[in-house]
Formats: structure tokens, C-alpha cells, sequence
């Protein structure tokens, strides 16, 4: 399988995901769109990985490329490639899609349940996943649930984690793919959004010593992947 990503900062890169890819067989490119790299035809792709940053959806005049990221993307879900968005990659799909994107009630930033909706919990992409599980979250805004997608996931401080479109796109406001060094750079790259902290940001510390169990985030990550590129291939 063919896997693309678009990275928008040098700090959120496909962490755990690449090495699912590596095990797997399947090929990884990698367009770092902040730093100009061009994006390949959609029609060589066969999963697009949206990842993170620290931007907003909104901000096209700071950061251009947004505008030609969102018409690749309109590209792509017309092409129904499978594509899977993380956090802003998340919100970038939801906008696309006809979603919108506002502040949250609350900055949510740590690990933090999440809970599949029932809709969620009969989805083939969430085949295998327990019903409630612990994810690492960073994220400020939110998106609604785009027209004909569903719901699947919720938290305490963030009504919508999840949604999908179909059985081969799916938008995650969470982190399956952190690593502990996936971790660090983020804590390093964006100290400034820790403070003040709340019931919904944790501290570094709490952070690192609350990673103890990575072999739960490893089944999460691949239990969606494998999940993803079976509905791919069909």
C-alpha cells in the first residue's frame, strides 16, 4: 500500500506510524508542506496521513500553503482515497468536508479517555478497539461533525474526538501515533500552551510518567491502521 503524509511543522511527524509502515511492507513519502515539498498525484496514493501542528485552520494568510493543502484534500475525498487526519489534520478534513472549526471549551493537553460513541463501537474502522481507552491529546480548537459523517469518539473536555466518512476516511482530534519521542517535541516545541494548567492540561511530568504502558498505544495505533487498510484494499 501506498502511504502519504503531510507534515506541517518539523515537530509532528508520523512518529509510530512509520514503523506500523515499515512492518507492514507498505511504502511511506513524506511531503513537509511548510518547507515547500510538492505533493504526489492523488491517484499514486492510496492512504493520506494529515498530521498534526500547532497552527490553526484558519490561518491562510500566515501560513499559505493551507489553501493548496485544503484543495489537495478536496482532491483526495473525491478521488475516495483513504485518508486519515490527526488533530489539525483532523480539523482540516472536517473543513473540508463542510465541518466547522472552533475553540474549545477547554485547551485539552495529556492523556485523557476517550469513549467510542455507539456509533463508533459498530464502525468496522473501530473493529477491535476496547470501548474506552486512554490517548495522548494536544489541541486548543475543535470541529463539528461534517454533514453524511458520524460521530464515533468522545472525551470529558471535547464533545467530538472522532468522526468518519464512510469505511476509508476518518478524523482523529487524538494521538494514537505518539511516541515518547513524538512526546518530548511537542513538550519542548509548544511549552508556551501548558500554561495555565487545568483539569484538562497536565504538566510534563504527569505527561512522562503517565506513559508507562506503550504497548497499549502500539495496540491502538495498529488495531486502527490494520482496521483502515483492510477497508482500503477492498
Amino acid at each position: 500500500m501506498r502511504i502519504q503524509t503531510i507534515e506541517h511543522v518539523p515537530f509532528e511527524g508520523p512518529a509510530a506510524i512509520a514503523s506500523w509502515a515499515q512492518e507492514q511492507g507498505h511504502t511511506l513519502g513524506r511531503s513537509r508542506i511548510f518547507m515547500g515539498e510538492s505533493l504526489p498525484p492523488v491517484s499514486e496514493i492510496d492512504l493520506l496521513v494529515i498530521m498534526g501542528g500547532p497552527m490553526s485552520v484558519h490561518d491562510e494568510e500566515q501560513y499559505p500553503w493551507l489553501a493548496m493543502e485544503k484543495e489537495y484534500l478536496r482532491q483526495a475525498v473525491d478521488s475516495a482515497l483513504g485518508i486519515l487526519g490527526i488533530c489539525l489534520g483532523a480539523q482540516l478534513m472536517a473543513e473540508v468536508l463542510g465541518g466547522q472549526i472552533t475553540r474549545n471549551i477547554h485547551r485539552e493537553i495529556g492523556w485523557f479517555p476517550v469513549t467510542l460513541t455507539r456509533k463508533g463501537q459498530a464502525h468496522p474502522l473501530c473493529k477491535g478497539l476496547p470501548d474506552t481507552f486512554t490517548a495522548f491529546h494536544w489541541h486548543g480548537e475543535t470541529f463539528s461533525i461534517p454533514p453524511k459523517a458520524q460521530a464515533i469518539a468522545s472525551s470529558e473536555a471535547c464533545a467530538h474526538q472522532a468522526f468518519t466518512l464512510g469505511s476509508r476516511m476518518v478524523g482523529l482530534q487524538f494521538h494514537l501515533e505518539t511516541t515518547p519521542e513524538s512526546m518530548e517535541l511537542l513538550i519542548d516545541n509548544c511549552a508556551d500552551e501548558l500554561a495555565p494548567l487545568t483539569n484538562h492540561v497536565q504538566t510534563p511530568e504527569v505527561m512522562r510518567s503517565t506513559f508507562d504502558q506503550p504497548s497499549d498505544m502500539d495496540f491502538l495505533l495498529k488495531t486502527l491502521l490494520n482496521n483502515l487498510t483492510k477497508e482500503i484494499m477492498k
